[in-house]
């Protein structure tokens, strides 16, 4: 099996981890329970005792138009998911150029911009193990039930790009920090806002060594320069356990933190 080194220092959006050897997935069938599968890691903290890692080939990066729908291949970016639907005039992925990641991570989690979901025009997708129909998956806001690692997906194709939706899409990112972070590091919890809470709670713009709650958005942890796994920990677990103290709300990691004491 190929494999590749990759410095998650530079390659994961939030600048931290070490140098890495990552196995590259061709065939579905090398892919084994120990290994955890990755994408371009924009919602991934990753420890100093990660799992084995693995990653999509090229082989999986690819847009086609096919029997009137449009199949995406996992490990295709979201940026040119975007440029092919702005290209040939397809509707309904505007909001996609605003969600850094691979194809693969954005469905798993139904990544989106409010009620703008990935899922909303999802007809089917193909894991390492079944071919599943968007109604054989249990899925809501930032979750499915997905177990196995995705390859494909297939949505229903419609005309008519939409330039007033990217203007918009923009605007309602604008006050999120440009420095790296791995995104939103909480979901927002039913009927609140994970950055109200953080805030509320003091921290937001508190700093550890070179980690930070954003003063210009709370639920982002950035990395100010120098950041560490451990500083990034500290935050995290500091502001779940002050907004559990004082409003009896668990906040859940959005950042997937992929250390072995730290998973499952």
């Amino acid at each position: 099996m190929k494999t590749k080194k990759i410095d998650f220092s530079k390659f994961s959006s939030i600048n931290i981890g070490d140098t890495l050897e990552v196995s590259l997935l061709e065939n579905p069938n090398d892919l084994t329970p120990q290994h955890f599968l990755i994408g371009s890691c924009n919602n991934i903290l990753m420890g100093t005792q990660p799992p084995k890692l693995m990653k999509l080939s090229k082989s999986y990066d690819y847009i086609k138009i096919e029997d009137s729908v449009l199949k995406i291949g996992a490990a295709t970016p979201s940026g040119k998911i975007a440029s092919f639907c702005k290209k040939h005039n397809i509707a309904n992925f505007e909001f996609i150029s605003h969600l850094p990641g691979t194809l693969g991570g954005l469905v798993y989690m139904n990544a989106g911009l409010k009620e703008y979901e990935i899922f909303n025009y999802l007809i089917s997708i193909k894991t390492t193990k079944a071919a599943l129909h968007k109604d054989d998956i249990t899925f809501g806001y930032r979750f499915t039930n997905i177990k196995e690692p995705i390859l494909e997906a297939t949505f229903a194709l419609e005309y008519g790009f939409d330039e007033e939706k990217v203007a918009l899409f923009k605007k309602m990112r604008s006050n999120q920090p440009s420095i790296p972070s791995a995104g939103s590091c909480f979901k927002n919890p039913e009927g609140d806002y994970a950055g109200r809470l953080i805030e509320a709670v003091g921290l937001k713009g508190k700093r550890v060594g070179g980690m930070e709650f954003s003063t210009e958005h709370a639920n982002f942890l950035v990395n100010c320069g120098g950041g560490i796994f451990e500083d990034a920990i500290f935050l995290i677990e500091e502001a779940q356990k002050r907004v559990l103290d004082e409003f009896g709300i668990s906040l859940e990691c959005e950042v997937v933190i992929l250390d072995k004491r730290y998973l499952g």
